[in-house]
C-alpha cells in the first residue's frame, strides 16, 4: 500500500533495529509508551519473532528508511480472547502529523478484518489527545479509564481503553462454531 511519499507493508527481519530506534526514542522522549527502559536489539528481536501470522506488524517506509510502525499482539491469551487483538503504533518523531500513523492504523485495520478480529483495543495516555482523537477518527470508541495507572517522568497517568468492533469477514456478529476457530500463533 502506497500513501503519499511513504508506502506501508509487512515488516521483516531486516526492520528491527528501526523499529526499535523509533520505540527506543519514543520511550525516552514521551508518554506514548509507559515503558521506562529502552528495549535491547535482543528484546526487540524476541518481541518481532513473536508476531506474524494472526499478530503482524507493519511499517512505513519513505525513502527507503523506516519511519513507523503498527501491530497487532495478544490482549489476553486465554481461549475466550480470540478474536479480540491489542494494537500499538510509532511513528519517528520527524516524521509525525503526515498521515502515517492513520494510514498504518488503516492497514492494520484491514488486516485485522482479513484475520477475523472482532475487537480491536489501543491504550492511550489519557494526554496524549492527539493520539486519542486520531483512534477515534478511525471508529474506536472510549470504553474507559484506568486512573493513575501508570508513573514517568514524574507524575502520575491515566490509562485511556479505546475499542473498535468490527464485523465478521462475512458480515456476520457472532464467532464461528468452535470447530472452526482459528489457531493462536
Amino acid at each position: 500500500m502506497t500513501a503519499g511519499a511513504f508506502r506501508i507493508r509487512d515488516a521483516t527481519e531486516q526492520d528491527i533495529p528501526a523499529i526499535r530506534d523509533i520505540y527506543c526514542d519514543t520511550v525516552v522522549n514521551s508518554i506514548a509508551t509507559l515503558d521506562t527502559e529502552p528495549p535491547s536489539l535482543e528484546r526487540q528481536t524476541d518481541w518481532f519473532r513473536r508476531h506474524g501470522g494472526r499478530f503482524p506488524v507493519l511499517v512505513a517506509e519513505s525513502d527507503a528508511a523506516v519511519v513507523g510502525w503498527a501491530s497487532l499482539s495478544v490482549w489476553n491469551d486465554r481461549g475466550a480472547y480470540l478474536y479480540t487483538s491489542e494494537a500499538s503504533l510509532y511513528v519517528a518523531a520527524d516524521h509525525r502529523r503526515r498521515g502515517i500513523g492513520t494510514s498504518l492504523m488503516d492497514a492494520l485495520i484491514a488486516r485485522a478484518r482479513e484475520l477475523d478480529y472482532h475487537v480491536i483495543i489501543a491504550r492511550v495516555v489519557r494526554t496524549n489527545e492527539t493520539s486519542r482523537e486520531m483512534m477515534r477518527g478511525l471508529g474506536f470508541q472510549d470504553v474507559g479509564i484506568i486512573r493513575e495507572v501508570g508513573y514517568k517522568f514524574d507524575q502520575w497517568l491515566d490509562m485511556c481503553v479505546l475499542q473498535l468492533l468490527l464485523p465478521l469477514g462475512d458480515g456476520r456478529t457472532s464467532a464461528p462454531p468452535p470447530s472452526s476457530s482459528l489457531p493462536r500463533t
